[in-house]
């Protein structure tokens, strides 16, 4: 089978005791740094030397297959450099091969780096949504901003420290300087530090430099009070402009919080009135 195998994103202490196991009994290790790999079987104190692949975004599509035709005859153990392998690092294409050939997969569960800033944020836990890495140029990266405008949920991002005060400054201006968000540093590491305001705040707090690894948590849009009528009005604007009504009932729910359900049905019967009357 493949087994996915989450490594410690910065506190070796968190290696689990089945990763430990697995590591000392792998035959195969795909790994997206095999010297990474290495360090991480020293520190931990294995002796094992199992056969090491390169598994990375540039050879992915090649590797799968034959990852799949080894896990045929033994298990394939797979890691990335920190954290879940296939969140935002290489692994999706082997296990979407496996799946397709009916190679098991299975999973050694552990450290996340998306997980663990979402959950020392002081932002909503119950809806998240993660967005992966932000792109390098602001102008696409206010594009990615401004299609999540009026997302509700909680959102991730991964940054990089040298961009991290351009990208708060982005999402300031699209999201506005009062919106909520944590910028989360060196999680688990020994200068572990979580940078909690609003955007604003933030981007006062990254202008004089930001080291270590980030993941940028933001809260997610208000919905706006609209009154019910009012929102039926508007999902009928959005029709009149070409937009399916199923759609517009569903991104008006989405803005105002009303049900989509109901605002479809009220739009169809305010429809029936006028063509009656």
């Amino acid at each position: 089978m493949i087994i996915l195998a989450a490594t410690p994103i910065g506190n070796l202490g968190d290696a689990s005791r089945r990763l430990v196991e697995a590591l000392e009994t792998a035959k195969v290790i795909a790994a997206e740094d095999t010297r990474t790999t290495q360090r991480l079987l020293a520190a931990l104190g294995i002796a094992n030397r199992p056969r090491l692949i390169a598994l990375h975004d540039h050879n992915e599509k090649q590797r799968a297959g034959e990852l799949v035709e080894l896990a045929r005859d033994g298990d394939v153990l797979l890691l990335s450099d920190a954290g879940m392998p296939t969140v935002s690092d290489p692994g999706y294409g082997v296990v979407a091969a496996a799946a397709e050939a009916g190679v098991v997969v299975t999973a050694i569960p552990g450290p996340s780096a998306v997980v663990t800033a979402l959950a020392v944020s002081g932002l909503p836990t119950d809806r998240f949504s993660f967005e992966g890495f932000l792109p390098r140029k602001s102008g696409e990266r206010r594009a990615v901003f401004t299609a999540l405008a009026r997302e509700p949920r909680t959102m991730v991002f991964f940054d990089s420290p040298a961009r991290v005060a351009a990208s708060l400054a982005d999402m300031a201006a699209v999201f506005g300087a009062d919106r909520r968000a944590a910028v989360c540093r060196e999680l688990t590491k020994l200068h572990e530090e979580v940078a909690r305001g609003s955007l604003a705040e933030l981007v006062e707090w990254a202008g004089d430099g930001v080291r270590g690894e980030l993941v940028v948590v933001v809260a997610g849009a208000e919905r706006a009070e609209v009154a019910f009528p009012d929102a039926v009005a508007q999902v009928g604007a959005l029709v009149a402009q070409g937009t399916r009504l199923k759609d517009a009932a569903a991104e008006v729910a989405g803005q105002t919080g009303h049900s989509s359900r109901e605002l479809y049905q009220a739009t169809l019967a305010e429809r029936a009135s006028r063509s009656g009357s």
